[in-house]
């Protein structure tokens, strides 16, 4: 399937009690391109179970832009606007990875295609989702979900999703 191919979103598949309680309309997902380093690579001569943590950062920091209080800023407008409608000081955390390791990653001088999206919104965290795919082949190599919670930089107190960032984040 060629990317002008893919659809931009999947509907879930949820029944009524599960659409409540997951709190999302149908998830914003965007592609992206990430390399592998050299330095991802292992003894055996793929890619690491620890770098593929490192790439599902790469890929949400060019779907969802440099996190608030980091770095200089200044860059291009990510795809999706993390932190629309967000107060100044706050913050964003992972506060929980699962990954599943569909086949191994080898090292190829190719970028990952990454889909990355917005699986659920809920009351002061987002729920991403991450399919990578082996850059030659386009074979799914790891699928994951990360949790990011929403927190004030000043008392580390949670701090819930405004209804700006939720149709930011939804679409």
């Amino acid at each position: 399937m060629s990317a002008a191919d893919r659809p931009d979103s999947v509907p879930p598949r949820l029944d009524a009690a599960a659409r409540r309680r997951a709190d999302t309309s149908t998830p914003r997902s965007v592609e992206v391109a990430v390399p592998l380093r050299w330095a991802d690579m292992d003894a055996y001569g793929h890619v690491n179970n620890i770098a593929v943590v490192q790439l599902l950062e790469e890929a949400r920091v060019a779907a969802f832009g440099v996190p608030s209080g980091t770095g200089a800023g200044g860059g291009p407008i990510p795809p999706i606007d993390l932190l629309e409608g967000v107060a100044e000081g706050v913050r964003t955390f992972i506060s929980e990875h699962t990954v599943k390791y569909r086949r191994q990653i080898p090292y190829r001088p190719v970028p990952m295609r990454v889909v990355v999206s917005v699986e659920a919104v809920k009351a002061a965290s987002v729920h991403v989702g991450y399919a990578l795919h082996d850059g030659v082949d386009d074979t799914l190599c790891v699928t994951a979900t990360s949790v990011m919670v929403f927190v004030d930089g000043t008392t580390g107190r949670p701090v819930r999703v405004t209804p700006e960032q939720r149709a930011a984040l939804t679409g």
